[in-house]
């Protein structure tokens, strides 16, 4: 009795996870048990619909751009592997981190430009900008008031004179945030 329990619960991946992510053992197992909870179906892959009933993920108002991120080139699926890799971005920053770490500063800025980088070009355009923060303000301020955030921040932000924001523009302007901090979830611990 109870002999099936004793066998040590393989992860598929677990070590290589482990290394790509700066995640803990016990991390590792903790995600792959919410993984496994949102895989209602049982079937080893999470799909768009199975992460919307993450309540967090459906009252944020940049929600479904998060969401999107697990399911990049198209695909409408997301194994456990991926899983992992997106949620270490919000991984806490602890001690020296090297520049190629999934939660290195680099990384999460990455992570957040491409929130707003929605057609992939490269750069925020004004409509993305405003976008955003039409969902991020809603309608706590006019769209008179939303419209000149936007193009001031657009302004401020853009240096080339291309009206739109490249990522090293990005970078630039929020360089004095501590986003290791802002970008990240004490879930794990």
């Amino acid at each position: 009795m109870g002999a099936q329990n004793s066998q040590p619960f393989a992860i598929p991946d677990q070590e290589e996870i482990m290394t790509e992510t700066g995640f803990s053992q016990a991390s590792v197992l903790r995600l792959y048990q919410r993984f496994q909870a949102l895989d209602k179906d049982e079937k080893g892959y999470l799909s768009k619909d199975d992460l919307e009933g993450i309540g967090e993920l459906a009252v944020n108002p940049i929600g479904d751009r998060i969401i999107n991120v697990f399911f990049q080139d198209g695909r409408e699926t997301t194994d456990f592997r991926t899983f992992a890799r997106v949620l270490a971005h919000f991984r806490p920053v602890e001690g020296p981190v090297s520049s190629e770490s999934v939660n290195s500063r680099l990384s999460k800025l990455k992570f957040a430009f491409q929130l707003y980088d929605q057609d992939k070009d490269g750069k925020i355009s004004r409509a993305e900008m405003l976008q955003v923060l039409r969902m991020m303000i809603g309608i706590q301020v006019t769209d008179e008031q939303l419209e000149c955030i936007t193009d001031r921040t657009v302004q401020e932000a853009d240096k080339d004179g291309d009206n739109a924001i490249s990522f090293e523009e990005f970078a630039k302007s929020v360089e004095k945030l501590n986003i290791e901090q802002k970008m990240s979830l004490r879930i794990l611990k």
